[in-house]
């Protein structure tokens, strides 16, 4: 056997500890759930150091290992109880009718798994690209969310490697935004490391679907079978690495976008995302005048009005077309230009917007399609550096390293990951094809601002 190949030992699935009365009932979805059906799961983990064996104590064992992460993910659940269960369709044609919601009667539960690969940590962290098996560590490659009538909405995937640990875990984006999906993680790590049978936690998430006035819980779709929606995705030969700017790489970065631009109000983040929108640009070689696009994935929780709470489980994101320049207009301004026009758009994403978007929605309801959302000359910049990534611990000590698996690939998706010492450092997981990569490796503008990893 290949030693880079991913033995699977042993599945099984996982049901909530106790069953609340709310789990009986359908859970239904809302436009911004329903419009992820055709996008693939959200795939992140955390790679860990596997704990040293002692001559006078008895180890890490990883079977008990296993057993004290069902036991902790079943309490999870308890909160969680949707991702137990399994995508429905209920169907009708007079009236016509077409409902996507959660059964979580209907289900095995949550899968988990465990499996083995003979590679190091260093195996995985060292290379300069993330190596392919890595997305061996999850579950659910390439699956749409749609599946999800006939595989789990999550997985929890541990792969143990030679002196390493990764827990991988796959959640369907229709049931999850990325908020959420961090959010579930927290919490999962959070009673675990409380140990014992209390399912008590800090931040209950808020289950409740928020629908506009007048609209759902109920929301039909205008199709009758899902051939109509559902269009697979295959990347193209991409490189993937992972790039590192410290917190004083990062201030530099932002006093230069505002001192550019002579204002105060460009943040980090919008700073780092106008490097990448031009650097990105300048790689691609494009003409003058090819029109070129920066999306900001944009949590909508606090704009609306009345905010919905931070701990709001379900998704409440859009893909926020930030920037728009030609690629002349892109490389010929400098950074505090393109700094500038995010932080406008990001300013102006509010209550009205959001619901503009609704409204079009509920008119018209449609569904994301992956191959077409986004064209050869986007930039996405997805992810958050703000979620708690690093404090998911699950008694093995701080994670050496974060990766995702096969899911939302393409060239131009940068994901953005708080950097592993903090301070307001930040990963930056970009794809790009070889062509791209090797210009972007070689853009002095970009890499006078990434910094020496510390891992």
């Amino acid at each position: 056997m290949n030693p880079t190949t991913v033995k699977h030992i042993t599945e099984c699935f996982l049901k909530p500890k106790h069953v609340v009365d709310e789990a009986k009932q359908p859970y239904y979805l809302s436009p911004w759930d329903l419009a992820m059906l055709s996008s693939h799961y959200i795939q992140k983990g955390l790679l860990f150091a596997k704990p040293p064996q002692t001559e006078n104590q008895l180890g890490f064992k990883i079977m008990d290992f296993l057993e004290d992460l069902k036991q902790s993910l079943s309490l999870t659940l308890v909160h969680f109880y949707p991702l137990a269960g399994r995508l429905a369709t209920s169907k009708s044609e007079n009236p016509p009718s077409f409902v996507v919601f959660v059964d979580c009667n209907n289900s095995p539960g949550a899968r988990f798994t465990y499996a083995t690969v003979d590679l190091t940590a260093s195996d995985v962290l060292s290379p300069t690209y993330v190596p392919l098996v890595v997305q061996s560590f999850f579950d659910h490659d390439r699956a749409l969310n749609h599946d999800g009538h006939t595989k789990s909405l999550l997985t929890i995937q541990v792969t143990e490697l030679i002196y390493g640990i990764f827990i991988g875990c796959s959640v369907n984006h229709s049931i999850v935004d990325g908020s959420s999906f961090w959010h579930f993680f927290n919490m999962w790590s959070e009673i675990f490391q409380g140990k014992g049978d209390d399912v008590s936690i800090s931040r209950p998430p808020v289950l409740n679907r928020w629908f506009p006035d007048g609209h759902g819980p109920v929301l039909s779709l205008p199709f009758t079978h899902h051939d109509q929606f559902l269009s697979p995705f295959e990347a193209p030969l991409l490189k993937e690495r992972m790039f590192h700017f410290s917190s004083e790489s990062i201030a530099r970065l932002k006093a230069k976008a505002n001192a550019e631009f002579n204002t105060n109000k460009i943040s980090s983040f919008q700073s780092l995302s106008a490097l990448v929108w031009r650097c990105i640009t300048r790689a691609r070689n494009l003409p003058h005048d090819q029109v070129t696009c920066c999306r900001l994935a944009t949590n909508n929780r606090s704009r609306l009005n009345p905010t919905l709470s931070p701990d709001y489980f379900g998704n409440s994101i859009q893909a926020l077309r930030a920037g728009v320049a030609t690629a002349g207009e892109v490389l010929e301004q400098n950074l505090g230009w393109a700094a500038w026009q995010l932080h406008q758009a990001v300013v102006s994403h509010g209550d009205e917007k959001a619901r503009d978007f609704l409204n079009f929605w509920l008119k018209s309801p449609f569904i994301y399609q992956i191959g077409k959302l986004f064209d050869p000359h986007t930039v996405i910049m997805g992810s958050s550096p703000r979620f708690n990534k690093y404090g998911n611990e699950f008694g093995l000590g701080k994670a050496l390293a974060l990766r995702g698996g096969y899911a939302h690939k393409f060239s131009g998706k940068a994901s953005a990951y708080p950097g592993h010492e903090g301070g307001g450092s930040i990963d930056l997981e970009i794809c790009l094809s070889p062509d791209e990569m090797t210009a972007i490796e070689s853009d002095k503008e970009f890499m006078d601002v990434v910094s020496p990893s510390p891992c």
